[in-house]
């Protein structure tokens, strides 16, 4: 449980963006990513960027261990707190207790700095909680830790703690997994994932990508199991890198680009993305058709789509057709851009996105059990529309970023038990052969565990019959 060391020279505006972001994401939810952009995208120096990501993202990651190791130390719970207040303790909790390079008066002075001056947002509380902040805080410097819970007495109580993993998830995860199984899902959700980027192979190989990169001075591997995948670091914001602007990769985590291989598209084909923006597996399909044929992007986000087409743009791809539409309900709005149904059809379907929590790990506080069976509704119509576009005999591919089976295996269970006219195919043919160890006995691909520290992504392959 070891973060990224952080910087003992940044001035306090790193904080301030810290805890405006957090409180915005307490306060109104959203994603961690979005908000930091907006506000980062200003005129915002380079080390207090990065301190300003670095606890954002660390408090987000650590938050149930925080809260453990402030409650042995406040004299009240920590629940009834001003939000502000909470916030700025668990800023300051991230520095003393994660952060080594951060001097221990600093973490506190600043903390309590921020409630003095109420910035980015006061609390409705009238009271001075300064003196408070700054006694808590101190304390958590001065007394001795507390025996860290033990995960042989329970094992659901101690990960929850010390993987700050929501209790309801955790225990999810034990009883399906076991103890030490469990154990490395929950600890994953703590580790900061590698920038990984997909060579855009319509205008340059993933060697020639690599070789450009070092010679910018830049420390670039190749991907373990993706073909076309590369791991970049101490890169800055991508964003800034001129083979980003001229559209050479994608960034896209390495078990992400292992999901449009499944649809093995071709040059020439009718092909439809159902659930498309930002435009990652379409913009990975169009360069397996060689930006050749259709591509009918879907997304029911204009914004999104937006994204998407900004894109597809930057990567040089001609064949892709966004459209705005329901994927649950406005088939006909898809195939209004086609006279003949598609040959294939990716479903890379809105879920939970369980499976991504160390890079959106706000969801940890934003999600519950019960959204599962929602997400499980509304993937089912997204597969029967998907059924309907698809041509006999053609592929359909279903993906999600989810870890559990409401979304995932049941989904597929249900739509095969409803409709004999599809079948699972095996995912190991389609799959690199470091990473054909990922398909289970069912045939589907998931990499739920995995040695390759890529994301969580669960897919099936399924066929239409020819008639």
């Amino acid at each position: 449980m070891t973060p990224r060391a952080g910087r003992s020279t940044e001035q306090p505006a790193a904080r301030a963006l810290a805890l405006h972001t957090l409180l915005t994401l307490e306060q109104r939810g959203g994603f961690a990513d979005d908000l930091l952009h907006a506000m980062l995208d200003r005129e915002v120096p380079s080390r207090e960027r990065a301190l300003t990501v670095e606890l954002v993202y660390g408090v987000l990651r650590h938050r149930s261990f925080l809260d453990w190791r402030l409650q042995h130390v406040a004299d009240r719970p920590l629940h009834r707190l001003p939000v502000l207040v909470l916030t700025a303790l668990r800023l300051g909790a991230y520095q003393l207790l994660l952060l080594t390079k951060i001097p221990p008066s600093a973490a506190v002075n600043e903390s309590v700095a921020l409630i003095k001056s109420g910035r980015p947002v006061r609390s409705s509380s009238t009271r001075d909680w300064t003196g408070f902040v700054n006694a808590i805080l101190r304390a958590l410097t001065r007394q001795p830790p507390p025996a860290p819970p033990d995960p042989h007495a329970d094992p659901v109580a101690a990960y929850a703690v010390l993987y700050s993993c929501p209790t309801w998830l955790t225990r999810r995860w034990v009883e399906r997994f076991g103890a030490e199984h469990a154990e490395s899902i929950c600890r994953a959700t703590t580790a900061i994932p590698p920038l990984t980027i997909r060579a855009n192979t319509l205008r340059v190989t993933r060697d020639v990508l690599a070789e450009r990169l070092r010679q910018s001075g830049h420390a670039v591997g190749p991907a373990l199991v993706s073909p076309v995948g590369l791991t970049l670091e101490k890169t800055g914001p991508v964003g800034h890198l001129p083979e980003f602007r001229e559209g050479l990769f994608y960034v896209e985590d390495e078990a992400g680009q292992l999901i449009a291989p499944l649809l093995a598209p071709r040059p020439g084909e009718r092909v439809l993305d159902l659930c498309a923006a930002p435009g990652g597996k379409a913009t990975h399909l169009a360069a397996l058709m060689q930006n050749r044929g259709t591509l009918v992007a879907v997304d029911s986000s204009p914004s999104r789509l937006g994204l998407l087409a900004d894109n597809v743009r930057r990567l040089g791809i001609g064949i892709v057709t966004p459209v705005a539409a329901d994927a649950t309900t406005e088939a006909t709005k898809v195939s209004a851009h086609l006279k003949e149904p598609f040959d294939r059809v990716l479903v890379d379907a809105p879920c939970s996105g369980l499976g991504v929590l160390r890079r959106h790990p706000e969801g940890k506080w934003q999600k519950g059990a019960e959204q599962l069976d929602q997400h499980r509704r509304r993937q089912r119509r997204i597969l029967e529309q998907a059924g309907r576009l698809l041509r006999p005999g053609g592929v359909l591919v279903y993906s999600t970023c989810s870890t559990e089976p409401e979304e995932n295996e049941q989904v597929i269970d249900e739509f095969c038990s409803t409709h004999a006219d599809f079948h699972r195919e095996p995912a190991a043919p389609w799959l690199p052969d470091a990473a054909r160890g990922y398909v289970t006995d069912q045939g589907h691909f998931s990499t739920v565990y995995n040695r390759h520290d890529m994301d969580m992504f669960f897919a099936v392959r399924l066929r239409k019959a020819a008639s």
